[in-house]
């Protein structure tokens, strides 16, 4: 198997099971490579060893959890990522420098700092402001042809282009260009976001690195503005609308679905779509 393609199936299978025992180990295991041979493949490819990427994971989306489970005490979201009490502390302000205690209030704002750009703020509007555009949409499977980035999400416009010029003759008028992103570049360290690159393409196409994004219950939001924007309106949806909704995020990735894209003026049209459940 393609090294590639083995850590991006590593990684799927840490993200989907980060409340679940997960080792090594269990990992290589559930891989059907030798743990030796997977850890070095793994650390190369991203730079971590894989106890200190699940580590951090876990701590990142616990992070995302005291964001949205406003009336969820801290001591049982750490419990929920297998750390006691003093524990999931320790290892928290480790990891972000602040108490989860602090990091919780430091959530209750308006506005928020834009992680690419430390000059500018996003300001957020009021959950009355958003609820009125966002829909509750069931959507599809998509079978698609992706690359995996981890890095700065301020780099996506440019690996965008890289990847529409590379496959510009699978492009046609049934092509829908998405991403699959797994972080929130607000709590995790913007050289370590996980985003993919997405364009859909046909079940049997044959080609190599493909994938089926599993279609279920999504809040979808309709952005219309420059690309440099869309962090604002997405942190808005997720810290403002969502935590007061009656809806719970699912334990998945989020999406961006492409409706138009205006390259020359750097603006999109774009679906905002939150897992819920």
């Amino acid at each position: 198997m393609d090294k590639k393609k083995l850590i991006n199936q590593s990684i799927d299978y840490i993200m989907q099971h980060l409340d679940e025992e997960l080792t090594l180990d269990t990992v290589a295991h559930q891989l059907h490579f030798s743990k030796y041979y997977f850890s070095r493949m793994f650390k190369e490819e991203t730079g971590e060893s894989v106890y200190a990427f699940i580590k951090r994971c876990r701590i990142d989306q616990s992070a995302i959890d005291m964001k949205l489970k406003r009336t969820k005490s801290i001591t049982d979201i750490g419990l929920d990522y297998g750390y006691s009490s003093s524990n999931y502390s320790s290892a928290f302000k480790q990891h972000h420098m602040i108490s989860p205690a602090v990091f919780r209030k430091s959530t209750l704002t308006n506005s928020i700092p834009v992680p690419f750009s430390s000059w500018r703020i996003a300001h957020f509007k009021t959950f009355e402001e958003y609820a009125p555009h966002i829909q509750i949409q069931e959507l599809n499977d998509f079978f698609v042809l992706y690359e995996r980035y981890i890095g700065n999400y301020v780099d996506l416009e440019k690996n965008w282009y890289h990847f529409l010029d590379k496959n510009d003759l699978l492009l046609n008028d049934k092509t829908i260009l998405m991403e699959r992103f797994y972080d929130d570049p607000s709590i995790t360290n913007q050289v370590q976001c996980i985003c993919d690159i997405c364009m859909t393409v046909e079940e049997d196409c044959g080609l190599e690195n493909m994938t089926r994004i599993p279609g279920g219950k999504w809040a979808v939001y309709r952005f219309d503005g420059a690309i440099k924007d869309i962090f604002e309106s997405a942190q808005g949806i997720f810290s403002v609308w969502l935590p007061r909704s009656r809806y719970e995020m699912a334990r998945r990735y989020g999406l961006n679905i492409y409706r138009n894209i205006d390259r020359d003026n750097s603006r999109v049209i774009m679906d905002l779509c939150i897992p819920i459940q």
